[in-house]
């Protein structure tokens, strides 16, 4: 299916924009003037972060059942949930553990993942194919936020950051995404920086700037290593929407090298190419 550019007439779903990236993704969206519809479980959250500048939909990427009443006449999916690389009150356990629990969670994975509702499998496999199967097929675009190293999962670093299965778990959802014929694009930052933003003002996050004043670096595949900025990350899932050319790509995204005054994303996303 051909991709075309993304207009401000369109509308873009964003799940996980209660997020570090979710957030700016939304408020780089709002910035361009694009219609958003915001897929979370806490609408009030939602709201007090963005007001009115948003319509929110209520809903579950771990319950299927939750999802169609998001997708009427949505354009675009963002996807930025994601959960903890390791155990952490984050996968949300219930009940929530004691001290001499954590023990047992850390060593045996079915109990632990019985326990928490939250973990990588739920959210990063399950989640993220829920999404797909519910979106519509005429879906301009399904955009994820994935991780470097779901090609190298037996390399160090990645075998450490993959003890509890979390790369197991996004190349899970990269597949569904990529099996299932809708136009995608694969975001593969390298380790998160900059953030996540626990202001909710609009305000503040559009003026966000990268503390590591370094070049975005982008290359298809697996290859690249290091540090990203959220902001960056952000960045890239949104400009992405306007290049027909990052339409079926999947690709890894480092800050390195000197930053220029102007992120030119064309010029960026021009190496996809080469």
């Amino acid at each position: 299916m051909t991709s075309l550019a993304a207009s401000v007439n369109d509308l873009v779903l964003v799940a996980g924009a209660t997020g570090g990236v979710g957030q700016l993704v939304t408020a780089n969206l709002l910035q361009k003037g694009m219609k958003v519809r915001l897929l979370t479980r806490n609408a009030a959250q939602a709201r007090k972060m963005f007001n009115q500048q948003v319509e929110i939909a209520v809903g579950d990427i771990r319950d299927l059942t939750t999802l169609p009443p998001a997708m009427q006449d949505i354009n675009y999916i963002i996807c930025c949930t994601g959960t903890t690389a390791f155990p952490s009150q984050r996968w949300e356990f219930d009940p929530p553990p004691n001290l001499l629990e954590w023990g047992r969670i850390l060593i045996d994975a079915e109990y632990r993942n019985t326990r928490a509702k939250n973990h990588p499998v739920k959210v990063d496999a399950e989640g993220v194919s829920n999404l797909v199967s519910a979106a519509p097929p005429l879906l301009k675009r399904f955009v994820f936020v994935s991780s470097v190293g779901v090609d190298r999962k037996d390399q160090p670093p990645f075998n450490i950051l993959n003890a509890f299965g979390v790369l197991d778990a996004k190349q899970k959802g990269e597949q569904a995404i990529i099996t299932s014929r809708l136009p995608y694009t694969i975001i593969r930052p390298g380790r998160l920086i900059d953030g996540p933003y626990t202001s909710y003002d609009l305000n503040t996050l559009l003026k966000a700037q990268t503390g590591g004043k370094q070049g975005v670096v982008v290359e298809t595949g697996d290859y690249l290593a290091g540090d990203a900025s959220r902001i960056d990350v952000a960045a890239a899932c949104v400009e992405s929407l306007f290049y027909p050319g990052t339409a079926n790509q999947a690709f890894s995204l480092v800050n390195k090298g000197t930053r220029p005054y102007v992120i030119n994303w064309e010029t960026i996303f021009a190496q996809l190419s080469q």
